[in-house]
């Protein structure tokens, strides 16, 4: 089964702004949009069930500073990307 990914366009900007300023970023991502669609809760950047998201929302490390925070639809079999950047508040 393949999924669909869906995102908005503020995850389009970061997409953009990492394919012109940070090529390595954007590669390690698009390898785990890539695995995204074809199987969501395994593989690359360690993804996990976040809590209170009913297996619904997940996670995986790109950085160590910066997630990918997405939901998974299985009744209509697409991937939705809600979040890249600033998982965690630097100080």
């Amino acid at each position: 089964m393949i999924y669909s990914i869906s995102y908005s366009k503020s995850i389009d900007k970061v997409l953009k702004k990492w394919k012109k300023s940070n090529p390595i970023l954007f590669k390690k991502y698009s390898k785990i949009l890539e695995e995204l669609m074809w199987h969501p809760r395994e593989g690359l950047g360690h993804p996990e069930a976040l809590v209170k998201g009913n297996n619904v929302k997940w996670s995986r490390h790109i950085t160590a500073h910066d997630r990918i925070i997405y939901n998974i639809y299985d009744e209509i079999v697409v991937v939705e990307v809600i979040q890249l950047e600033e998982h965690y508040n630097d100080k």
